[in-house]
């Protein structure tokens, strides 16, 4: 009979134990990452328009970058990497990436996660770094100056820091960061109490289920129908416009839209409506035209990716686009004119 040494024992309960951790970490891990979007909707404003979504965790997997303490020059190769890859045109801290990093100690390098958010009443930056540990000393150091509610104002500082003016107020608050163009706003923002729109929370849902989301846009419906419209285009790709949309069968207007690239650079577009009949009649007529050419952009969508499974569920609609080789998709087609967002 085989017998065990108890140190033996104790070892393989450790590993058992180990492994038990890792799958559990794992899952944490993947379930943290896939609601960060969705979490990170609740801290703007839901009145907002326009959303923009960059994790940068992921961002930084997908492309095997992982220095902690990056250079301002291994910031710039990283952007331009992530460039290349379409997976950085969401974020509102690209053209001023290095300042941030050598100034505050983060940027798109380094940080978890970023969204910025737009709405009639002003605009703002949510950024959660790895840390804010020391981030208001060098706010101060840097020249900003603390405010009411908290809000750094370095609206002179950031210009001749060579940083965006969306970096213009700051405030650290609850382990992120929060910057707006407008100290009035930033200081409502960071009160918190918010809650995305259901269509918004339907097209993001309806993304989240196909791809996990490392860069993305959300539109409102209205924002939606009026920047991605064939009204964009001139007269001649309207009128094409028109007549591609009359053979689909047409369409129906949008309550929100959603287009997202995931860890494998795929793309997952969603589309909301009034109801569940009108999804499914849009569909069908909405993969007709993501098929054909593409006027206001050029040529055809077929030249810039292979059109995935389209499918309705409840009020919304989900294509999966597979770009080509050297194809921009989610920077080209998350603004208009985009013929199978018309509505």
């Amino acid at each position: 009979m085989l017998t065990r040494h108890p140190r033996a024992l104790v070892a393989a309960a450790v590993a058992l134990l180990l492994v038990v951790a890792g799958l559990v970490g794992v899952t944490w891990w993947r379930h943290s990452r896939r609601d960060g979007l969705e979490a990170a909707l609740r801290l703007v404003p839901d009145d907002a328009q326009r959303y923009s979504w960059t994790d940068w965790a992921g961002v930084r997997q997908a492309l095997k970058m992982d220095d902690d303490d990056p250079t301002e020059a291994q910031v710039d190769r990283f952007l331009q990497q992530g460039f290349s890859a379409d997976l950085t045109s969401a974020s509102a801290m690209v053209t001023s990436a290095g300042a941030l990093q050598s100034t505050f100690g983060f940027s798109p390098a380094t940080a978890e996660w970023e969204l910025f958010a737009q709405s009639d009443d002003g605009a703002v930056v949510v950024v959660e770094p790895a840390s804010t540990d020391g981030i208001e000393h060098r706010l101060s150091r840097a020249g900003y100056t603390r405010g009411k509610g908290g809000v750094w104002d370095g609206s002179e500082a950031a210009t001749d820091l060579g940083i965006t003016p969306e970096f213009g107020h700051v405030a650290v608050h609850d382990g992120r960061v929060y910057a707006s163009d407008s100290a009035d706003y930033l200081e409502e923002v960071v009160g918190g109490g918010f809650s995305p729109s259901d269509p918004v929370a339907d097209v993001v849902g309806a993304v989240r289920g196909v791809i996990e989301p490392i860069s993305a846009v959300v539109y409102s419906g209205d924002y939606a129908c009026g920047h991605l419209a064939m009204s964009q285009a001139d007269d001649v790709d309207q009128a094409q416009g028109v007549e591609l949309i009359r053979q689909a069968g047409g369409v129906d207007p949008l309550t929100a839209f959603a287009m997202a690239a995931g860890p494998d650079r795929d793309v997952t577009v969603g589309l909301g409506f009034e109801s569940h009949d009108k999804a499914v009649r849009n569909a069908d007529a909405r993969a007709i035209l993501a098929s054909g050419a593409a006027p206001g952009q050029g040529g055809s969508f077929s030249e810039r990716f292979r059109l995935g499974r389209v499918e309705a569920k409840d009020d919304t609609v989900t294509m999966r686009l597979h770009p080509v080789a050297g194809a921009y998709v989610l920077s080209d087609l998350s603004t208009g004119p985009v013929l199978f967002a018309s509505c």
